[in-house]
């Protein structure tokens, strides 16, 4: 966490700003959340701002505006290349979670673009599946709008106070005992994410089968 603090002070305010609202528009308009997930970039933002390097005010603006203008944008590649793009051989691997975010599109409608934005594939694919299902961008804006506002303040305030959380305990019990505790949370967050993971392939493996015993026989 020091490591980390130290090279983002390092950098220029500018290039922490450039840097966080492009991967965070990124993600969803091309497709840059299969590798970096935008909340990242929303929490590194918010560490920043912590130690006073950017503006707390202006990282949130940023990151709302970046994220509503991004799923923008892959609306826009969604309805106007959506079948070819989502038909393609390198989604194939997750073929199972696109099916599964087209179907929670249909069941939900404008609340699956809101509760998408807090699901790192959804969030990635979802804007372009909006705009593939012609749904009026009046109303995909309303709740794009919504949920960036959400998800990007809670998680640049997030990275806020972890910033602060960790400087007020690095001073209290030392910075090796705050670095031990550190590692500690982020081992408990990768067994998080793997279960995660084993879980969200179970369904799509569930889910896949399903579709194979329903599937009307060829004849």
């Amino acid at each position: 966490m020091n490591s980390l603090m130290q090279r983002i002070l390092e950098i220029a305010p500018v290039w922490v700003y450039l840097t966080v609202g492009l991967l965070v528009f990124a993600e969803d308009a091309i497709f840059v959340g299969f590798v970096i997930p935008g909340e990242t970039a929303a929490v590194i933002g918010g560490v920043a701002a912590s130690q006073g390097h950017v503006q707390l005010w202006a990282m949130i603006l940023l990151v709302v505006l970046a994220a509503i203008v991004g799923d923008s944008v892959g609306y826009e590649v969604g309805k106007h290349f959506g079948t070819r793009l989502l038909g393609m051989s390198m989604l194939d691997r997750y073929r199972g979670r696109l099916d599964r975010a087209q179907d929670f599109l249909s069941r939900r409608g404008g609340w699956a673009v809101f509760l998408g934005r807090f699901t790192a594939f959804f969030r990635a694919v979802m804007p372009a599946l909006v705009g593939t299902s012609r749904m009026p961008y009046g109303r995909f804006l309303a709740y794009n709008a919504s949920g960036g506002i959400v998800w990007g303040t809670t998680f640049v305030v997030l990275g806020y106070l972890a910033g602060q959380s960790y400087e007020k305990l690095a001073s209290t019990v030392g910075r090796g005992m705050t670095i031990a505790v550190v590692v500690i949370v982020v081992i408990g967050l990768i067994v998080w994410k793997v279960r995660e993971r084993r879980h969200a392939k179970t369904i799509e493996a569930e889910y896949e089968a399903g579709h194979e015993e329903t599937a009307p026989e060829a004849h």
